[in-house]
């Protein structure tokens, strides 16, 4: 059974410091057992960032809110990316943003003005939290899972125009403040799903830099470092697009 103090030790072994901006994706299951559960790891975090470090995650609701079910709220509309993010986003502490579809929640000095999202009108504008990562010096962290689930690369598809990054037509959604103010966003969505081809960026992203690999007992830790990443990714995707297309797309294009 891994403890909190194992899994600081994890989260610094792969690069995780004092003073970090980290967005957490996360399977919790894979860790196995964990001595007081999803709450230790959440701890675990926000020791090894310590008081001057702030911790996010992907509170995300794509699943659950679209054209049929239109309607988002802050405080109701439970995340569809995991047990770990949950349990986050319920802290006192907790600030969770209003994007309908791509909400992130963040704790520490910075989180304020790291989940403020002035334009929801996409999943990952440069606004987002996910452009902050890229021009902050943040950090992505995935635990467990593969390089499938990191929502920044569909920021780096944003970035680089790609046409598929988002629709043409938007849908009609609403926000709801915890305080019961309604916001109406016209959202464009996602147009063709690529996070099944992120994996194979990995060798180059470890190659230079980007990427440090280590592990929480037999659980794989990944540290993305965004900005380096994104200054890889951004023109490559301008140059060939075909590197994080589906085969079916590249070909058809």
């Amino acid at each position: 059974m891994l403890t909190k103090s194992d899994l600081i030790a994890a989260f610094r072994a792969v690069g995780l410091a004092a003073g970090d901006l980290v967005l957490v994706h996360s399977a919790l299951r894979t860790l196995g057992p964990v001595a007081g559960g999803a709450e230790a790891v959440i701890d675990a975090l926000l020791e090894t960032v310590g008081p001057a470090g702030t911790v996010a995650v992907p509170t995300h609701t794509w699943k659950i809110v679209n054209g049929a079910q239109p309607v988002f709220h802050q405080t109701l509309s439970p995340a569809n990316v995991g047990a770990l993010t949950n349990v986050f986003r319920q802290r006192p502490q907790a600030l969770r943003n209003l994007h309908p579809t791509h909400s992130v929640a963040a704790i520490g000095p910075r989180a304020a003005e790291f989940i403020a999202c002035p334009d929801m009108t996409t999943p990952a504008p440069a606004s987002s939290p996910y452009g902050k990562l890229r021009d902050w010096g943040g950090k992505v962290l995935i635990i467990g899972p593969g390089l499938e689930c990191c929502t920044f690369f569909h920021g780096c598809e944003q970035w680089a125009g790609m046409p598929w990054a988002v629709s043409a037509q938007p849908v009609q959604v609403y926000s709801i403040a915890a305080d019961g103010q309604v916001t109406p966003v016209l959202l464009h969505h996602h147009v063709v799903n690529t996070w099944d081809q992120y994996p194979k960026l990995e060798p180059c992203l470890i190659a230079i830099g980007a990427l440090t690999r280590g592990t929480a007992g037999g659980c794989d830790l990944r540290l993305l470092d965004a900005a380096r990443a994104a200054a890889w990714l951004v023109p490559h995707l301008q140059h060939d697009p075909s590197i994080i297309l589906p085969e079916q797309s590249s070909s058809s294009s």
